[in-house]
């Protein structure tokens, strides 16, 4: 371990810049792994989530990183995503030490579903978010103006929302999902160290040594955990199986979420089908459509995922979803937004049991028989 002195001397010098620099270059190794896309979108794709992952990083691991002075910032949004980010999440993010209380305040709206989860570890670090506590909407209690309070220690509080931490927890995740973004209004929150009252420092050498180091090995670890995930999914493409849900949760996912992921690949005149023989009782469930780099693609301008809300149901109750370049005139068509091949996510959240989606890749031409036997 470095002393203040050397690590002073390393960015008056210049050498941290280097090292940071020297590491975001080596992450550019993992765009091109023998078995990712070569074509120029996906290379270009590939590259652009690099530098999403970077702003990602800088604010995790600089901006927001100091645990006395905790703030929520937005860890995937429309133009910076990783890991299969929901089209549908509102998400927000922030910096903790779990030797310390903290409290959440806020408004709940009215989105179909908040949760918000603590971890501890780092894609920086060991390449895992593991789950130290859990809790969402059906728990958090509200005032007559839906104003709530978390109080977040390692220590329960009985009478209070609590929200577990252990020694080392080091983040929060919030999730606020959408049925209809037109309609719901998003729980707006602000997190404080408990009994915290002093101003921040000004930027230290230390400060700044660490965030570039970490935040360079965050775009590192995040792009290679994330492309060896999809390169897992070539065994099985253009189907749906359930995802290694232990798997899912030790790099952060929701306890209360289901997944199922995989690799899509469809030539001309070709669609994917997906169906779900019946829709189980569920807080809610979807489909998403995403590039090779596990990013959602672009549902700013493409219609590239559908929810219990937006999909239209078959008259016997299940749902039934085409995946195609273009438009078969299904009510349930999702946009490959230009893309050959890609990776897949279905979720159910809450439901009272998992009706394993299937799959079939059938010729354009064909689909309104196909449908319609």
């Amino acid at each position: 371990m470095q002393g203040q002195k050397d690590v002073e001397a390393d960015v008056v010098s210049g050498r941290a810049w280097e090292e940071f620099c020297d590491t975001l270059k080596r992450a550019g190794q993992q765009i091109l792994r023998p078995e990712a896309p070569a074509d120029a979108l996906s290379r270009a794709e590939g590259f652009r989530y690099l530098s999403r992952l970077l702003r990602i990083g800088l604010e995790m691991h600089l901006e927001f990183a100091d645990a006395d002075f905790p703030g929520f910032f937005l860890p995937s949004h429309e133009t910076g995503k990783i890991g299969a980010d929901n089209p549908d999440n509102h998400y927000l993010f922030a910096r903790i030490n779990g030797r310390h209380d903290y409290v959440i305040r806020g408004e709940r709206g009215s989105v179909s579903y908040l949760s918000i989860g603590t971890q501890k570890g780092g894609y920086e670090t060991n390449g895992r978010m593991e789950p130290t506590g859990a809790i969402d909407s059906a728990q958090i209690q509200t005032d007559a103006e839906g104003r709530f309070e978390i109080v977040l220690s390692q220590q329960p509080q009985p009478g209070r929302n609590w929200l577990r931490i252990e020694p080392d927890s080091n983040a929060v995740i919030v999730r606020q999902t959408f049925m209809d973004r037109a309609r719901e209004r998003p729980a707006t929150m602000r997190i404080a160290r408990a009994g915290a009252d002093a101003k921040p420092q000004p930027l230290s050498a230390q400060r700044l040594h660490a965030g570039l180091g970490n935040a360079s090995r965050f775009v590192e670890g995040t792009a290679r955990l994330f492309a060896d995930w999809a390169q897992s999914y070539l065994p099985h493409p253009n189907q749906l199986p359930p995802a290694d849900q232990a798997l899912c949760q030790r790099v952060g996912g929701d306890p209360n979420i289901f997944y199922y992921h995989s690799y899509w690949e469809l030539k001309p005149g070709e669609a994917l089908v997906v169906h779900v023989a019946r829709i189980p009782d569920c807080r809610f469930w979807n489909l998403q459509v995403s590039n090779w780099w596990m990013e959602s693609l672009d549902y700013r301008y493409h219609r590239i995922s559908l929810n219990k809300h937006s999909a239209k149901p078959d008259a016997d109750s299940g749902v039934t979803i085409v995946i195609a370049h273009q438009d078969p005139g299904h009510p349930n068509w999702l946009e490959t937004a230009g893309h050959d091949r890609g990776t897949l996510c279905f979720r159910w959240v809450g439901a009272s049991e998992h009706v394993h989606p299937t799959t079939r890749v059938v010729r354009q031409a064909d689909l309104a028989r196909e449908l319609n036997p």
